[in-house]
């Protein structure tokens, strides 16, 4: 006996939450065209190649929010005849296209820091002015900002695209301190610090990148839930008093919905209508407790 949770139950969810990701993102778009120039022109006219490069990395997070606003409609598309579960990985796809945009964002910005650093005549390389240094501070309070203002409803809306999208605004951040770091280093008589500064910038953003990939890939691989929701979920079937043992419970994670197959034990007198009854209630019991789960099937066995 099954009871399966059909997809398109949630067209309401799904809705709610295009529609804050797509806010968020144009919001987050507006607010790094802006930062990117102010601190590409600062860039320029203080001669800091600590904030050149942050600018850099400011512009590339306009492209990765445009790929979150693509992977996150694509991924809220309702489910059709060639894809009956939905299309949730191409969530997942957006983020793991983010990471790579990440990673050679910060490469560019590591060799060229690496170059300057060992041609060994620092003292061609030229002192940052003042307004490098107040580019960097709005940069840091602006991008930090940002972050918790898209991590806030990047877990609202569970989405791992814009938790991405999050944390590639926190690493811009962190490389805007390493750029004021680096700028106020040099304007104390160490010019290579700017240079420096631009290479614990991109190690900051190497390591967003590969959290992000890692995250992503693992929802791609139908990677099981963690230890304690499954321990939750089993807790949860286990309540209903007419199940008397749970044969088999497996979890995957599909984008940023779970699955759940479930194998219970029942009485072997009980008749097909009674069985019924039994996983139409954990099912709903499930589905009640847990919102991120999308689709649940219920087997029950006859009691040994």
């Amino acid at each position: 006996m099954e009871k399966i949770k059909t997809a398109g139950e949630n067209n309401v969810t799904e809705s709610d939450f295009q529609k804050v990701a797509n806010r968020v993102s144009l919001i987050t778009i507006i607010g790094n065209v802006v930062l990117s120039v102010v601190k590409l022109l600062a860039g320029i006219i203080a001669h800091s190649s600590a904030m050149i490069s942050d600018a850099v990395h400011s512009a590339s997070d306009v492209f990765s929010t445009i790929v979150v606003i693509i992977g996150i409609k694509l991924a809220s598309k309702e489910p059709d005849k060639e894809h009956p579960y939905g299309h949730e990985r191409l969530e997942c796809v957006a983020a793991i296209i983010l990471a790579v945009v990440l990673f050679i964002t910060g490469l560019v910005i590591g060799l060229e820091a690496l170059k300057n650093i060992l041609q060994g005549n620092y003292n061609s390389l030229q002192v940052p002015g003042v307004l490098a240094l107040t580019a960097a501070i709005i940069s840091i309070v602006t991008k930090e900002g940002m972050y918790w203002y898209t991590r806030y409803y990047a877990k609202k809306i569970d989405s791992s695209a814009l938790m991405a999208d999050a944390w590639h605004h926190r690493s811009d951040a962190f490389s805007s301190i390493g750029a004021l770091i680096g700028i106020g280093g040099a304007r104390l008589g160490f010019p290579i610090m700017d240079s420096v500064a631009s290479l614990v910038i991109f190690l900051f953003i190497v390591k967003a990148a590969v959290d992000i990939f890692k995250d992503a890939m693992d929802k791609m691989v139908d990677h099981s839930c963690d230890a304690e929701t499954e321990k939750q979920i089993y807790d949860c079937v286990m309540k209903n008093e007419k199940v008397l043992g749970i044969d088999l419970l497996q979890t995957r994670i599909f984008g940023n919905k779970i699955y759940v197959d479930v194998e219970i034990q029942a009485d072997a007198m009980c008749t097909l209508q009674e069985a019924h009854n039994i996983a139409e209630a954990v099912h709903d019991e499930i589905e009640h407790d847990f919102p991120k789960v999308k689709h649940i099937m219920v087997h029950v066995n006859p009691a040994m």
